[in-house]
Protein backbone atom coordinates (compact mmCIF):
# COMPACT_ATOMS: atom_id res chain seq x y z
CA UNK A 1 0.00 0.00 0.00
CA UNK A 2 1.37 3.47 -1.21
CA UNK A 3 2.14 5.64 1.93
CA UNK A 4 0.52 9.19 2.42
CA UNK A 5 0.79 9.58 6.16
CA UNK A 6 3.94 9.17 8.28
CA UNK A 7 2.42 7.55 11.30
CA UNK A 8 5.39 7.94 13.97
CA UNK A 9 5.50 11.44 12.96
CA UNK A 10 2.01 12.00 14.52
CA UNK A 11 2.89 9.44 17.27
CA UNK A 12 5.08 12.04 18.39
CA UNK A 13 3.78 15.75 17.30
CA UNK A 14 0.50 14.78 18.60
CA UNK A 15 1.95 13.87 22.58
CA UNK A 16 4.08 16.41 22.84
CA UNK A 17 1.22 18.82 21.98
CA UNK A 18 -1.11 17.80 24.43
CA UNK A 19 1.52 17.53 27.05
CA UNK A 20 1.69 21.09 26.11
CA UNK A 21 -1.46 21.79 26.41
CA UNK A 22 -1.83 20.29 30.22
CA UNK A 23 0.86 22.65 30.80
CA UNK A 24 -1.41 25.75 30.11
CA UNK A 25 -3.80 24.80 32.71
CA UNK A 26 -3.47 24.13 36.03
CA UNK A 27 -1.98 20.73 35.16
CA UNK A 28 -5.46 19.27 34.64
CA UNK A 29 -6.77 19.06 31.42
CA UNK A 30 -10.32 17.14 30.45
CA UNK A 31 -9.99 16.17 26.65
CA UNK A 32 -13.18 15.49 24.67
CA UNK A 33 -11.91 12.85 22.72
CA UNK A 34 -14.00 12.25 19.21
CA UNK A 35 -14.38 9.54 16.76
CA UNK A 36 -13.37 5.88 17.56
CA UNK A 37 -10.24 6.05 19.90
CA UNK A 38 -8.33 2.50 18.74
CA UNK A 39 -10.39 0.90 15.47
CA UNK A 40 -10.20 4.16 13.50
CA UNK A 41 -10.92 2.27 10.15
CA UNK A 42 -12.10 5.27 8.30
CA UNK A 43 -8.80 7.73 9.32
CA UNK A 44 -6.57 4.75 7.96
CA UNK A 45 -8.86 4.37 4.85
CA UNK A 46 -8.28 7.94 3.78
CA UNK A 47 -4.78 8.67 5.56
CA UNK A 48 -2.71 5.68 4.51
CA UNK A 49 -0.08 4.76 6.54
CA UNK A 50 -2.58 6.06 9.78
CA UNK A 51 -2.61 2.50 11.57
CA UNK A 52 -6.21 2.21 13.02
CA UNK A 53 -4.82 2.30 16.58
CA UNK A 54 -2.94 4.87 16.26
CA UNK A 55 -4.68 7.46 18.71
CA UNK A 56 -4.45 4.71 21.01
CA UNK A 57 -0.47 4.07 20.61
CA UNK A 58 -0.68 8.17 20.87
CA UNK A 59 -2.24 7.96 24.23
CA UNK A 60 -0.35 5.09 25.35
CA UNK A 61 2.90 7.39 25.37
CA UNK A 62 1.18 9.57 27.86
CA UNK A 63 -0.11 6.50 30.24
CA UNK A 64 1.65 7.93 33.24
CA UNK A 65 -0.17 10.87 33.07
CA UNK A 66 -3.86 9.84 31.57
CA UNK A 67 -6.76 8.43 32.95
CA UNK A 68 -10.04 7.63 30.98
CA UNK A 69 -13.72 8.36 31.63
CA UNK A 70 -16.05 6.22 29.52
CA UNK A 71 -19.44 7.91 28.81
CA UNK A 72 -22.23 6.09 27.44
CA UNK A 73 -26.41 8.07 27.26
CA UNK A 74 -28.82 6.59 29.67
CA UNK A 75 -30.88 7.17 26.51
CA UNK A 76 -28.91 5.07 23.91
CA UNK A 77 -28.60 2.24 27.18
CA UNK A 78 -32.48 2.22 27.13
CA UNK A 79 -33.10 2.16 23.15
CA UNK A 80 -30.42 -1.04 22.85
CA UNK A 81 -28.08 1.31 20.35
CA UNK A 82 -26.17 -0.79 18.25
CA UNK A 83 -22.67 0.22 16.61
CA UNK A 84 -23.27 -0.07 12.83
CA UNK A 85 -19.46 -1.15 12.62
CA UNK A 86 -19.56 -3.97 15.33
CA UNK A 87 -22.99 -5.14 15.83
CA UNK A 88 -23.11 -4.79 19.54
CA UNK A 89 -25.13 -1.96 21.83
CA UNK A 90 -23.08 0.49 23.11
CA UNK A 91 -23.56 -0.72 26.50
CA UNK A 92 -21.76 -3.91 25.90
CA UNK A 93 -19.27 -1.66 23.82
CA UNK A 94 -18.25 0.06 27.13
CA UNK A 95 -17.24 -3.57 28.74
CA UNK A 96 -15.38 -3.82 25.63
CA UNK A 97 -13.51 -0.65 25.84
CA UNK A 98 -12.61 -0.83 29.31
CA UNK A 99 -10.99 -4.26 28.62
CA UNK A 100 -8.73 -3.07 25.80
CA UNK A 101 -8.31 -0.24 27.35
CA UNK A 102 -6.75 -1.78 30.27
CA UNK A 103 -4.81 -4.54 28.65
CA UNK A 104 -2.60 -1.56 26.43
CA UNK A 105 -1.78 -0.32 30.17
CA UNK A 106 -4.03 2.63 30.59
CA UNK A 107 -6.32 3.47 33.42
CA UNK A 108 -10.21 3.59 33.37
CA UNK A 109 -10.91 5.89 36.43
CA UNK A 110 -14.96 5.38 35.62
CA UNK A 111 -17.52 5.24 33.39
CA UNK A 112 -20.52 8.39 33.36
CA UNK A 113 -23.91 7.59 32.56
CA UNK A 114 -25.50 10.63 31.09
CA UNK A 115 -29.35 12.31 30.60
CA UNK A 116 -30.19 10.13 33.51
CA UNK A 117 -33.65 9.94 34.08
CA UNK A 118 -34.47 7.20 36.23
CA UNK A 119 -34.26 4.89 33.43
CA UNK A 120 -34.43 0.73 34.50
CA UNK A 121 -32.34 0.09 32.25
CA UNK A 122 -29.42 2.25 33.06
CA UNK A 123 -29.97 1.23 36.97
CA UNK A 124 -28.89 -2.27 35.80
CA UNK A 125 -26.38 -1.24 34.25
CA UNK A 126 -24.48 0.68 36.24
CA UNK A 127 -25.30 -2.32 39.30
CA UNK A 128 -23.34 -4.62 36.49
CA UNK A 129 -20.25 -2.24 36.29
CA UNK A 130 -20.33 -1.52 40.41
CA UNK A 131 -20.38 -5.57 40.83
CA UNK A 132 -17.58 -5.48 38.16
CA UNK A 133 -15.70 -3.08 40.63
CA UNK A 134 -16.03 -0.21 38.02
CA UNK A 135 -16.99 3.18 39.97
CA UNK A 136 -19.93 4.85 38.15
CA UNK A 137 -21.10 8.47 38.45
CA UNK A 138 -24.17 9.74 36.93
CA UNK A 139 -25.99 12.88 35.19
CA UNK A 140 -28.73 14.52 34.51
CA UNK A 141 -30.86 16.40 31.92
CA UNK A 142 -30.68 20.05 32.41
CA UNK A 143 -33.92 21.71 31.38
CA UNK A 144 -32.91 24.86 28.41
CA UNK A 145 -29.13 22.97 27.90
CA UNK A 146 -27.50 23.97 25.92
CA UNK A 147 -28.97 27.76 25.61
CA UNK A 148 -29.51 28.59 29.72
CA UNK A 149 -26.40 29.05 29.98
CA UNK A 150 -27.37 30.72 33.13
CA UNK A 151 -29.75 27.38 35.10
CA UNK A 152 -26.35 25.39 33.46
CA UNK A 153 -23.77 27.10 35.16
CA UNK A 154 -25.26 26.85 38.74
CA UNK A 155 -26.13 24.35 41.18
CA UNK A 156 -29.16 23.59 39.49
CA UNK A 157 -27.14 22.21 36.59
CA UNK A 158 -23.72 21.44 36.64
CA UNK A 159 -24.17 21.54 40.33
CA UNK A 160 -26.52 18.87 40.30
CA UNK A 161 -23.94 16.16 38.51
CA UNK A 162 -22.38 14.12 40.50
CA UNK A 163 -18.91 15.06 40.81
CA UNK A 164 -16.15 12.68 38.87
CA UNK A 165 -13.10 11.93 41.05
CA UNK A 166 -10.13 12.05 39.02
CA UNK A 167 -6.56 11.78 40.08
CA UNK A 168 -4.65 12.24 36.97
CA UNK A 169 -3.23 15.73 35.00
CA UNK A 170 -4.65 14.54 31.64
CA UNK A 171 -8.55 13.63 31.47
CA UNK A 172 -9.70 11.41 28.78
CA UNK A 173 -13.10 11.52 28.06
CA UNK A 174 -14.61 8.88 25.41
CA UNK A 175 -17.57 7.14 24.32
CA UNK A 176 -19.13 3.97 22.46
CA UNK A 177 -20.47 6.99 19.87
CA UNK A 178 -21.70 10.04 18.91
CA UNK A 179 -24.36 11.93 21.33
CA UNK A 180 -23.35 10.22 24.53
CA UNK A 181 -22.69 13.58 25.83
CA UNK A 182 -18.85 14.11 26.53
CA UNK A 183 -18.76 17.98 26.43
CA UNK A 184 -21.56 17.72 28.76
CA UNK A 185 -19.34 15.86 30.53
CA UNK A 186 -16.02 17.92 30.32
CA UNK A 187 -17.76 21.33 31.10
CA UNK A 188 -20.03 19.86 34.14
CA UNK A 189 -16.41 18.52 35.63
CA UNK A 190 -14.94 22.48 35.21
CA UNK A 191 -17.59 23.56 37.02
CA UNK A 192 -16.81 21.08 40.00
CA UNK A 193 -13.28 21.33 39.39
CA UNK A 194 -13.64 25.71 39.87
CA UNK A 195 -15.61 25.51 42.47
CA UNK A 196 -12.77 23.48 44.05
CA UNK A 197 -10.27 26.10 43.38
CA UNK A 198 -8.76 24.05 40.88
CA UNK A 199 -8.11 25.94 37.30
CA UNK A 200 -9.10 22.92 34.95
CA UNK A 201 -8.63 23.54 31.40
CA UNK A 202 -10.71 22.12 28.26
CA UNK A 203 -9.44 21.30 25.08
CA UNK A 204 -11.10 18.84 21.96
CA UNK A 205 -9.69 16.23 20.16
CA UNK A 206 -11.82 15.54 16.69
CA UNK A 207 -9.40 13.88 13.86
CA UNK A 208 -11.87 15.16 11.17
CA UNK A 209 -12.27 17.10 9.89
CA UNK A 210 -8.88 18.29 9.38
CA UNK A 211 -8.20 21.87 10.63
CA UNK A 212 -5.11 23.03 8.32
CA UNK A 213 -5.93 21.39 5.18
CA UNK A 214 -8.52 23.32 2.79
CA UNK A 215 -11.85 23.05 3.07
CA UNK A 216 -12.58 21.01 -0.09
CA UNK A 217 -10.00 18.84 -0.24
CA UNK A 218 -11.14 14.90 -0.78
CA UNK A 219 -9.92 14.19 2.94
CA UNK A 220 -12.19 16.82 4.52
CA UNK A 221 -15.02 15.78 1.91
CA UNK A 222 -14.98 12.55 2.77
CA UNK A 223 -15.35 13.27 6.40
CA UNK A 224 -18.78 14.99 5.37
CA UNK A 225 -19.77 11.71 3.47
CA UNK A 226 -18.75 9.57 6.49
CA UNK A 227 -21.59 11.80 8.63
CA UNK A 228 -24.06 12.71 5.88
CA UNK A 229 -26.50 11.28 8.21
CA UNK A 230 -25.61 13.68 10.81
CA UNK A 231 -25.82 16.43 8.30
CA UNK A 232 -22.23 17.77 9.41
CA UNK A 233 -20.67 20.65 6.99
CA UNK A 234 -17.54 21.79 6.70
CA UNK A 235 -17.37 25.30 6.84
CA UNK A 236 -14.65 27.97 7.23
CA UNK A 237 -14.07 28.83 11.26
CA UNK A 238 -15.27 32.66 11.42
CA UNK A 239 -14.05 33.12 14.85
CA UNK A 240 -10.83 31.95 13.75
CA UNK A 241 -10.97 34.33 10.78
CA UNK A 242 -11.87 37.35 12.76
CA UNK A 243 -9.64 36.32 15.64
CA UNK A 244 -6.24 35.82 13.75
CA UNK A 245 -6.60 36.38 9.75
CA UNK A 246 -6.01 32.62 9.38
CA UNK A 247 -8.59 30.81 7.30
CA UNK A 248 -8.96 26.92 9.24
CA UNK A 249 -11.72 23.99 8.67
CA UNK A 250 -13.93 23.21 11.71
CA UNK A 251 -17.87 21.85 11.07
CA UNK A 252 -21.00 23.54 11.67
CA UNK A 253 -21.78 22.06 15.12
CA UNK A 254 -18.46 23.12 16.84
CA UNK A 255 -18.80 26.53 15.08
CA UNK A 256 -22.57 26.91 15.78
CA UNK A 257 -22.21 26.12 19.79
CA UNK A 258 -19.28 28.13 20.58
CA UNK A 259 -20.31 31.60 21.45
CA UNK A 260 -22.51 29.20 24.25
CA UNK A 261 -19.30 27.93 25.13
CA UNK A 262 -17.68 31.35 25.49
CA UNK A 263 -20.62 31.91 27.67
CA UNK A 264 -19.82 28.84 29.56
CA UNK A 265 -16.42 29.69 30.19
CA UNK A 266 -16.88 33.04 31.12
CA UNK A 267 -18.92 31.64 33.61
CA UNK A 268 -16.76 29.16 35.05
CA UNK A 269 -13.76 30.65 34.79
CA UNK A 270 -14.12 34.24 34.41
CA UNK A 271 -13.01 34.53 31.24
CA UNK A 272 -13.01 32.38 27.78
CA UNK A 273 -9.38 30.95 27.08
CA UNK A 274 -9.95 30.51 23.54
CA UNK A 275 -10.97 32.82 20.81
CA UNK A 276 -12.58 29.90 18.22
CA UNK A 277 -13.57 26.77 17.71
CA UNK A 278 -10.13 25.70 16.09
CA UNK A 279 -8.52 27.05 19.62
CA UNK A 280 -10.00 24.26 21.26
CA UNK A 281 -8.73 21.38 19.26
CA UNK A 282 -5.48 19.46 19.72
CA UNK A 283 -5.43 17.90 16.44
CA UNK A 284 -1.73 17.47 14.63
CA UNK A 285 -2.90 15.13 11.43
CA UNK A 286 -2.43 17.80 8.77
CA UNK A 287 0.99 18.08 9.68
CA UNK A 288 1.72 14.81 9.43
CA UNK A 289 0.24 14.16 5.50
CA UNK A 290 3.88 13.63 3.85
CA UNK A 291 2.39 12.61 0.22
CA UNK A 292 -1.15 14.49 -0.70
CA UNK A 293 -1.70 12.96 -4.05
CA UNK A 294 -2.33 9.69 -2.42
CA UNK A 295 -4.17 11.12 0.39
CA UNK A 296 -6.38 13.01 -1.89
CA UNK A 297 -7.09 9.68 -4.44
CA UNK A 298 -7.50 7.49 -1.07
CA UNK A 299 -10.57 10.24 0.00
CA UNK A 300 -11.97 10.01 -3.16
CA UNK A 301 -12.41 6.25 -3.63
CA UNK A 302 -13.77 6.21 -0.02
CA UNK A 303 -16.67 8.97 -0.89
CA UNK A 304 -17.27 6.10 -3.49
CA UNK A 305 -17.70 3.40 -1.03
CA UNK A 306 -19.88 5.96 1.20
CA UNK A 307 -21.95 6.68 -1.77
CA UNK A 308 -22.72 2.87 -2.23
CA UNK A 309 -23.50 2.43 1.16
CA UNK A 310 -26.25 5.28 1.14
CA UNK A 311 -27.25 3.79 -1.60
CA UNK A 312 -27.69 0.13 -0.40
CA UNK A 313 -29.08 1.57 2.83
CA UNK A 314 -31.93 3.23 0.91
CA UNK A 315 -32.72 0.20 -1.34
CA UNK A 316 -32.64 -1.79 2.26
CA UNK A 317 -35.12 0.80 3.72
CA UNK A 318 -32.58 2.18 6.41
CA UNK A 319 -31.26 4.92 4.44
CA UNK A 320 -32.74 8.48 3.36
CA UNK A 321 -32.79 10.14 -0.37
CA UNK A 322 -30.92 13.08 0.78
CA UNK A 323 -27.97 11.11 2.30
CA UNK A 324 -27.74 9.46 -1.42
CA UNK A 325 -27.75 13.12 -2.82
CA UNK A 326 -25.46 14.75 -0.46
CA UNK A 327 -22.68 11.86 -1.45
CA UNK A 328 -23.60 12.79 -4.81
CA UNK A 329 -22.61 16.39 -4.58
CA UNK A 330 -19.12 15.85 -2.74
CA UNK A 331 -18.53 13.37 -5.23
CA UNK A 332 -18.63 16.18 -7.92
CA UNK A 333 -16.64 18.43 -5.97
CA UNK A 334 -14.01 15.48 -4.96
CA UNK A 335 -13.74 14.95 -8.69
CA UNK A 336 -14.24 11.42 -8.75
CA UNK A 337 -17.15 9.05 -10.76
CA UNK A 338 -17.87 5.53 -9.10
CA UNK A 339 -16.20 4.42 -12.34
CA UNK A 340 -12.86 5.38 -10.82
CA UNK A 341 -13.60 2.02 -8.24
CA UNK A 342 -11.89 -0.06 -10.68
CA UNK A 343 -13.70 -3.09 -9.19
CA UNK A 344 -17.31 -1.41 -10.45
CA UNK A 345 -16.92 -1.95 -13.71
CA UNK A 346 -15.26 -5.16 -13.76
CA UNK A 347 -18.39 -7.17 -11.77
CA UNK A 348 -20.85 -5.55 -14.11
CA UNK A 349 -19.28 -6.19 -17.09
CA UNK A 350 -18.76 -10.00 -15.92
CA UNK A 351 -22.64 -9.57 -14.70
CA UNK A 352 -23.26 -8.94 -18.36
CA UNK A 353 -21.31 -11.67 -19.47
CA UNK A 354 -22.78 -14.33 -17.55
CA UNK A 355 -26.60 -12.74 -17.21
CA UNK A 356 -25.80 -13.88 -13.70
CA UNK A 357 -24.47 -11.99 -10.42
CA UNK A 358 -20.66 -10.99 -10.33
CA UNK A 359 -18.11 -9.96 -8.34
CA UNK A 360 -14.75 -8.86 -8.79
CA UNK A 361 -12.09 -8.06 -6.33
CA UNK A 362 -8.38 -5.69 -7.15
CA UNK A 363 -5.54 -7.57 -5.23
CA UNK A 364 -2.70 -5.59 -3.87
CA UNK A 365 -0.43 -5.93 -7.11
CA UNK A 366 -3.85 -4.11 -8.90
CA UNK A 367 -4.81 -7.48 -10.82
CA UNK A 368 -8.32 -7.54 -10.94
CA UNK A 369 -10.31 -11.28 -9.81
CA UNK A 370 -13.37 -12.44 -11.16
CA UNK A 371 -16.20 -14.84 -9.38
CA UNK A 372 -19.50 -15.99 -11.08
CA UNK A 373 -22.34 -17.63 -9.54
CA UNK A 374 -22.89 -21.32 -9.89
CA UNK A 375 -24.51 -24.05 -9.19
CA UNK A 376 -22.58 -25.05 -5.99
CA UNK A 377 -21.71 -21.99 -5.08
CA UNK A 378 -22.22 -17.63 -5.22
CA UNK A 379 -20.63 -15.23 -6.56
CA UNK A 380 -18.89 -14.05 -3.21
CA UNK A 381 -17.59 -17.10 -2.59
CA UNK A 382 -16.44 -17.98 -5.89
CA UNK A 383 -14.39 -14.49 -5.78
CA UNK A 384 -12.98 -15.65 -2.65
CA UNK A 385 -11.62 -18.92 -3.53
CA UNK A 386 -10.33 -17.17 -7.19
CA UNK A 387 -8.50 -14.61 -5.31
CA UNK A 388 -6.90 -17.24 -2.66
CA UNK A 389 -5.80 -19.33 -5.57
CA UNK A 390 -4.33 -16.78 -7.27
CA UNK A 391 -2.18 -15.24 -4.13
CA UNK A 392 -1.38 -19.30 -3.21
CA UNK A 393 -0.13 -19.69 -7.21
CA UNK A 394 -2.40 -22.29 -7.91
CA UNK A 395 -4.13 -23.24 -11.14
CA UNK A 396 -7.21 -22.50 -11.35
CA UNK A 397 -8.62 -25.28 -13.09
CA UNK A 398 -7.72 -27.03 -9.95
CA UNK A 399 -10.56 -27.59 -7.14
CA UNK A 400 -9.03 -26.33 -3.84
CA UNK A 401 -12.87 -27.80 -2.18
CA UNK A 402 -13.95 -30.98 -4.18
CA UNK A 403 -17.36 -30.56 -5.94
CA UNK A 404 -18.36 -33.87 -3.98
CA UNK A 405 -17.69 -32.07 -0.57
CA UNK A 406 -19.71 -29.21 -1.25
CA UNK A 407 -22.87 -31.33 -2.49
CA UNK A 408 -23.42 -32.88 1.04
CA UNK A 409 -23.17 -29.13 2.54
CA UNK A 410 -26.28 -27.94 0.25
CA UNK A 411 -28.09 -30.91 0.74
CA UNK A 412 -27.84 -30.24 4.93
CA UNK A 413 -29.14 -26.80 4.09
CA UNK A 414 -32.07 -27.32 1.82
CA UNK A 415 -33.26 -30.76 3.15
CA UNK A 416 -32.64 -30.54 7.11
CA UNK A 417 -32.46 -26.54 7.53
CA UNK A 418 -35.28 -25.04 5.60
CA UNK A 419 -33.00 -22.95 3.20
CA UNK A 420 -33.85 -22.05 -0.45
CA UNK A 421 -30.66 -21.15 -1.67
CA UNK A 422 -28.24 -24.06 -2.53
CA UNK A 423 -25.20 -22.53 -3.02
CA UNK A 424 -22.64 -21.28 -0.54
CA UNK A 425 -22.01 -18.49 1.35
CA UNK A 426 -18.66 -17.47 1.96
CA UNK A 427 -18.49 -18.63 5.73
CA UNK A 428 -19.63 -21.84 4.74
CA UNK A 429 -16.62 -22.13 1.45
CA UNK A 430 -14.12 -20.88 3.91
CA UNK A 431 -15.03 -23.97 6.24
CA UNK A 432 -15.10 -26.53 3.32
CA UNK A 433 -11.81 -24.93 2.79
CA UNK A 434 -10.21 -25.55 6.00
CA UNK A 435 -11.82 -29.16 6.35
CA UNK A 436 -10.44 -29.43 3.21
CA UNK A 437 -6.94 -28.58 3.86
CA UNK A 438 -6.78 -31.84 6.15
CA UNK A 439 -6.09 -33.98 2.46
CA UNK A 440 -5.37 -31.31 0.15
CA UNK A 441 -2.18 -29.42 0.57
CA UNK A 442 -3.21 -26.73 -2.41
CA UNK A 443 -6.71 -25.93 -0.42
CA UNK A 444 -4.23 -25.89 3.04
CA UNK A 445 -1.93 -23.19 0.92
CA UNK A 446 -5.36 -21.16 -0.55
CA UNK A 447 -6.37 -20.94 3.60
CA UNK A 448 -2.65 -19.63 4.39
CA UNK A 449 -3.47 -16.51 1.83
CA UNK A 450 -5.96 -15.03 3.55
CA UNK A 451 -4.33 -12.29 5.45
CA UNK A 452 -3.26 -10.87 2.48
CA UNK A 453 -7.01 -10.41 1.77
CA UNK A 454 -6.94 -7.41 3.95
CA UNK A 455 -7.58 -3.64 2.67
CA UNK A 456 -8.45 -4.86 -1.03
CA UNK A 457 -11.35 -3.57 -2.64
CA UNK A 458 -14.23 -5.64 -4.15
CA UNK A 459 -17.39 -5.07 -5.83
CA UNK A 460 -20.71 -7.29 -6.56
CA UNK A 461 -22.99 -6.56 -8.82
CA UNK A 462 -25.69 -7.27 -6.35
CA UNK A 463 -26.69 -6.69 -2.55
CA UNK A 464 -25.42 -9.10 -0.41
CA UNK A 465 -26.45 -11.30 2.30
CA UNK A 466 -25.70 -10.21 5.91
CA UNK A 467 -23.64 -13.51 6.32
CA UNK A 468 -21.40 -12.23 3.11
CA UNK A 469 -21.24 -8.64 4.16
CA UNK A 470 -19.72 -9.97 7.52
CA UNK A 471 -17.01 -12.15 6.11
CA UNK A 472 -16.12 -9.74 3.90
CA UNK A 473 -15.52 -7.29 6.73
CA UNK A 474 -14.09 -9.67 9.34
CA UNK A 475 -11.12 -10.34 6.71
CA UNK A 476 -10.86 -7.14 5.99
CA UNK A 477 -11.85 -6.26 2.72
CA UNK A 478 -13.50 -3.45 1.65
CA UNK A 479 -16.74 -4.31 0.15
CA UNK A 480 -19.03 -1.92 -2.11
CA UNK A 481 -22.38 -3.72 -3.73
CA UNK A 482 -25.08 -2.60 -6.49
CA UNK A 483 -27.66 -1.07 -4.94
CA UNK A 484 -30.42 -3.81 -6.69
CA UNK A 485 -31.30 -7.69 -4.63
CA UNK A 486 -31.00 -10.50 -6.68
CA UNK A 487 -34.51 -11.28 -6.26
CA UNK A 488 -37.14 -10.68 -3.32
CA UNK A 489 -35.04 -10.58 -0.30
CA UNK A 490 -36.25 -13.58 2.28
CA UNK A 491 -34.96 -15.16 5.10
CA UNK A 492 -33.94 -18.18 3.40
CA UNK A 493 -31.53 -15.89 2.08
CA UNK A 494 -29.28 -15.52 5.59
CA UNK A 495 -29.63 -19.26 6.10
Amino acid sequence: MKTGFDNEKYLTMQSEHIRERISKFDNKLYLEFGGKLFDDYHASRVLPGFEPDSKLRMLMQLSDQAEIVIVISAADIDKNKVRGDLGITYDEDVLRLIEVFTERGLYVGSVCITRYAGQESADLFKNRLEKLGIRVFVHYNIPGYPSNTSVIVSDEGYGKNQYIETTRPLVVVTAPGPGSGKMAVCLSQLYHEHKRGICAGYAKFETFPIWNIPLKHPVNLAYEAATADLNDVNMIDPFHLEAYGETTVNYNRDVEIFPVLQAMFEKIMGECPYKSPTDMGVNMAGNCIVDDEICKEASRQEIIRRYYKSCDALVSGTGKEDEVCKIELLLKQAHASIEDRKVVPAALSMEKKTTAPAAALELPDGKIIYGKTSDLLGASSALLLNALKELAGIDHEHHVISPDAIRPIQELKIKYLGSKNPRLHTDETLIALSVSAASNPEAGLALEQLPKLKRCQAHTSVMLSSVDIWEFRKLGIELTCEPKFEKKKSEDDDK
